[in-house]
């Protein structure tokens, strides 16, 4: 019996996890509650746009916990700014708040 479980154990050393094995899985959206009106964060997005690149937001501007709360300064005013990388927030609330005036006509477009 005893050589039937080294063969084994040896069998399932052998096999090759796949890339990421026991790493969890990253959200692909998120809903962070705000007075203004909840925000969806599509992570998906953001991950595609990054090319995988995690690193680009965490954890320099954004914990890796969904359990944090996200301040939108320093959260997503990196790269939503006049010139950043993406949307400047200011004057665009209805883009990501949820109940701002305009919100459907937003998402119309």
């Amino acid at each position: 019996m005893r050589p039937l479980i080294t063969l084994l154990a040896a069998a399932a050393s052998m096999v090759p996890l796949p890339a990421g094995a026991g790493e969890k899985k990253p959200p692909q959206e998120l809903v962070f509650p705000s007075k203004s009106g909840s925000v969806t964060f599509y992570h998906a997005a953001h991950v595609r746009r990054e090319k995988g690149e995690c690193q680009v937001c965490h954890p320099k501007f954004v914990p890796q916990s969904a359990k944090v709360p996200v301040k939108s300064r320093s959260a997503c005013g990196p790269c939503h700014h006049a010139d950043g990388r993406a949307f400047d927030m200011q004057g665009n609330c209805a883009r990501c708040h949820a109940g701002s005036a305009g919100k459907a006509a937003t998402a119309a477009n």
